[in-house]
Parts: structure tokens; sequence; C-alpha cells
């Protein structure tokens, strides 16, 4: 599947705030996901052209510099200096779009990528930052929050296609096959949401991502779906599985100048040492337990549940899969 533009400028930023020292146009196109789709070196130099274009446009800091070497080779980075952002507040309503976006990030199918980037530069020499290539490399995939259907679902839609697959409503229930034209991805209550219109039965319908079993079957042709410009599809997942709502809050230590995407959404109420290390603890809305945990664990030692005592048991227990699955 090719590497969309966006995904592919995302991988050029996380590979280049990680380095430390200048990297050849040549290294870049080995190592960052979508540049290898170029049909010829021609076509790639167009291509980073417009994305160094692009880049700067956005206000992205990309310094030029020789690249340590490569004698007179021209390389790129990142100032990182430059590209750090002020303290910021948010409402609570950008804070939770924020949070979202984060989760995307830490996503498998939006980290992977940049992740084999980083590896392929650091085995070429080019020296690394740990700290920066941490930001998505401190956990197995598996227990970042993403379902296995997402990036076909999402590419489906891009593409206008309908979809097959095998979903189950309740955990243990049997898996049924579903065709659906889909409209859109909404998430609700920490959970991933497919809203579509169910061809089998001739209305619009809403699916949970983690209830649809690989593999997602993409139908030709391109461009036969079409969201109704009418469907609101935050409407439709909050009649399908009820309305959203804060249950409690929850007690969260974080280290210092770590974990952001908690430091967002969370209230602090104190400083506190755990294990050694100085952090804070914060008060954090519990939306979904399920939910929080998983973005919990996702911090690995950054972060610890305090309270309440299920959700603290919930963390444990995902961490101790992740360290079974790394070993």
């Amino acid at each position: 599947m090719a590497t969309s533009k966006v995904e592919r400028l995302m991988n050029l930023v996380i590979c280049l705030l990680a380095t430390r020292q200048f990297v050849t146009a040549e290294k870049i196109r080995d190592s960052v996901a979508g540049y290898k789709d170029s049909a010829s070196p021609e076509a790639f130099s167009r291509m980073f052209e417009r994305d160094k274009f692009e880049l700067r446009e956005l206000g992205v800091p990309l310094e030029t510099g020789p690249a340590p070497g490569f004698g007179a080779a021209e390389g790129y980075r990142i100032n990182l200096e430059a590209y750090a952002l002020p303290a910021i507040d948010l409402t609570s309503e950008e804070s939770a779009a924020v949070a979202i976006a984060l989760r995307l990030l830490e996503s498998p199918e939006m980290s992977s990528s940049a992740e084999r980037a980083v590896l392929k530069l650091r085995a070429a020499g080019v020296a690394v930052d740990q700290e920066s290539a941490n930001l998505f490399t401190a956990l197995p995939a598996r227990s970042r929050g993403s379902e296995p259907a997402l990036e076909a679902v999402l590419s489906a839609i891009e593409d206008g296609r309908v979809i097959r697959f095998r979903h189950r409503p309740t955990p243990t229930a049997p898996f049924a096959s579903r065709t659906l034209e889909p409209w859109g991805v909404v998430t609700h209550d920490g959970r991933w949401y497919v809203v579509g219109h169910d061809v089998d039965r001739n209305a619009p319908r809403t699916f949970r991502l983690s209830r649809i079993a690989d593999p997602v079957e993409a139908l030709d042709p391109k461009g036969a779906v079409r969201k109704p410009a009418d469907v609101d599809l935050r409407e439709i997942v909050g009649r399908a599985v009820g309305p959203a709502g804060v249950s409690g809050t929850a007690s969260v230590w974080i280290r210092e100048g770590r974990a952001q995407g908690l430091r967002r959404l969370g209230t602090r109420v104190r400083s506190a040492t755990v294990g050694g290390e100085v952090g804070e603890v914060l008060e954090v809305p519990m939306q979904s337990r399920e939910w929080l945990a998983r973005l919990i664990a996702g911090y690995g030692a950054d972060a610890v549940a305090l309270e309440p005592d299920e959700l603290r048991a919930d963390v444990v227990a995902r961490l101790t899969v992740a360290a079974g699955a790394g070993r």
C-alpha cells in the first residue's frame, strides 16, 4: 500500500527530530517510508523538494548544513529549540482533540514506519537522540491502544470503497460477515467506531473496531461510496452505544517532563516522588477505565496509576502482558 503524503511528512518530521546531525537526502530516501515509492532519483528529488517547501510553509524549522562523513554533501535536520512550543493553555474540547491525535501518533499504524526509519539511520551511523526516539518506542506496539482494523478502514474511506469484514456485537458472540459502505471513523468514550450504510440491512450502522476481525476486505471500484452531506456521524454513534460521560476521576503520578498526553488531560494536585523519581500527581477524568488504563500503560515507567484500585490493576495487567510480549 502506497504511503500517503501526510504519513510521509509525519515520518520525515519524526526522523529529523530524532537526529542530532544533518542527514543527506539519500539517507532520507533510504530510511523514510514513502520516498522509495518514487519511480526514479529525479522523481524523488521533486517529491522531496515539495515536502521541504510544505514543511517550511507549516512553520517547521528545517535547517540545511554539511552532513558528517559526506564531504560537502548537504544534509537536513530540524532545529529542536525553534520547533519547541511555549506553554499552551487549552480548553477542555481542545485538550480532547489533542488527546485523540496523540493516540493516533502512538498507534502501530502511524509509528511503525517512523520507528523503522530511525533504526535505519542509527544503523547507518547517524547519531539519534534517544530521548526523542523513545517517544514512540517505549512499549511493544500492541500495548499502544490502536485497533488492527483501523488502517484498512481508513484507507477504504479515503478511496470510497465498500468493505467486507467479520464482526461480533459482544466479546463472546460468534463472528458474522458484514458488508458496509463506510462513511467515517469516530471515537466515543475512549473507543473507535466505524459508521456507514449496512448493505445487508439497508440502514445506517455502527461497528466497534476492536470487534472487527482481520482482514478487512476493500471491494472495487474506488469512489463508489460517499458520505451523505446531512449525516452526523457522532449523533449516529451516540444513539447506537449511548451517551459518553465522565465516570469519576483517577489519581495518576507522572514523571517530571514526561507523559504530556496525561498532563493535558489532568489537573495537577501535588508534587510527589515515586521510586526515587521526581514527578507530580494528577487528577484525571475517567471517561472510560479501559481507555485510561491503555493510555497510562503506554507511557511505561513514566506514569503510575494510583487510584482507583481497579484502574491500577488494569494497568498492571497490561504492562505484564506487554513485558511478556517483548521477551
